[in-house]
């Protein structure tokens, strides 16, 4: 295991989460290879190898490509490789469930549009349907902040509930609608069957195990850091965005599903806003051995007229009533982040 990773998980397991509700369950984590589910899935094998938990982890995965031998070879975690969009069958009583199967990259989104919106609505569906049949004791379906739209005007902040604008007749409305019908579900199955279901909103979280070829700008800052070469702008770069370390993230994930009262929390480091260009900037002073630089290649009336637009900050009060404190920066989770790839590379991993 990276020890980036495994310092990430150490320290998680650390904090005032109520882990002991976990002892001699079975853990259901769709989508587990990737970013957050394979976190979600280490942290419950490294209860059991350091605490002996006794969990049994259930991984579904659509395919074994780039499968991570940890997880293949340990004793205590079963693999089932198919479409999360198509009814799966599991034998075992699951106790706990982790949806986490999605297209997160912009990239996949307009590519399959089709596959993107029914990961996320049919995939909710069977999946609530095991943990329904299992009477589990809890199951956290992993939403997104663009549920919420483009903000109205004046409008800096999204709490749980208040919401912006959307056009759904549009084909890349595939994601957030998506994600938005599988909320619905996981209200209906509390509702209905009185399951515990919760909904985690996240926004612009990254870290070791995230792509650097999706599409997003942070992914490819972190390919030019990783290369040794300069961020070109092709944007002013000024819209603001929250960045949460994947493991705060995750500790984040562990407190709402073992230890919360309500549906629905948005999981956002309000205290690491910065511009798209700030963020380029941090990147390059990782290490300023490689004297990188950010470069804007822009027309020269780009930055006429331009003020700063938010794409609608997430308020984490809620999730922070719970005890929960982002702990990482910007600054130190992309250090963190950029030292993971490069000794993937060094390694032959990447």
């Amino acid at each position: 295991m990276n020890k980036i990773i495994r310092e990430d998980i150490e320290s998680i397991v650390k904090e005032d989460i109520p882990w002991e509700k976990l002892k001699d369950s079975t853990v259901l984590v769709t989508g587990f290879k990737g970013m957050l589910g394979s976190y979600f899935t280490k942290v419950c094998l490294y209860l059991n190898d350091e605490l002996n938990y006794n969990i049994h982890v259930i991984g579904l995965e659509i395919n074994d490509n780039r499968v991570d031998p940890y997880f293949v070879n340990h004793p205590c975690m079963k693999i089932i490789y198919q479409n999360v969009s198509e009814p799966f069958q599991i034998d075992e009583k699951v106790d706990w469930v982790l949806h986490a199967a999605s297209p997160a990259s912009p990239l996949i989104m307009k590519k399959d549009p089709v596959g993107t919106v029914a990961a996320n609505a049919l995939g909710t569906w069977n999946a609530l349907q095991i943990a329904q049949k299992g009477n589990a004791k809890g199951f956290i379906f992993i939403s997104s902040r663009e549920i919420y739209g483009q903000p109205f005007e004046n409008q800096k902040q999204f709490y749980e509930d208040t919401y912006g604008s959307m056009d759904h007749l549009t084909a890349r409305s595939c994601y957030p609608e998506g994600k938005k019908c599988a909320e619905t579900m996981c209200v209906c199955f509390k509702e209905q069957y009185d399951l515990n279901t919760k909904i985690a909103r996240l926004a612009h979280t990254y870290g070791p195990g995230m792509s650097i070829y999706d599409g997003r700008v942070q992914a490819d800052f972190l390919k030019n850091a990783l290369n040794k070469e300069d961020i070109i702008m092709k944007s002013t770069g000024v819209a603001i965005r929250t960045y949460t370390y994947v493991a705060d993230a995750i500790s984040a994930l562990f407190r709402i599903l073992l230890d919360s009262d309500e549906i629905v929390y948005n999981i956002g480091d309000s205290n690491n806003e910065v511009s798209i260009k700030e963020l380029a900037e941090t990147i390059v002073k990782i290490n300023p051995e490689d004297n990188l630089k950010v470069v804007m290649d822009l027309p020269e009336d780009a930055l006429k007229g331009v003020s700063p637009f938010t794409l609608g900050i997430l308020n984490s009060d809620r999730l922070q009533s719970l005890g929960w404190k982002p702990r990482y920066s910007v600054l130190e989770g992309f250090r963190r982040t950029l030292k993971y790839l490069e000794i993937e590379k060094e390694e032959g991993r990447l």
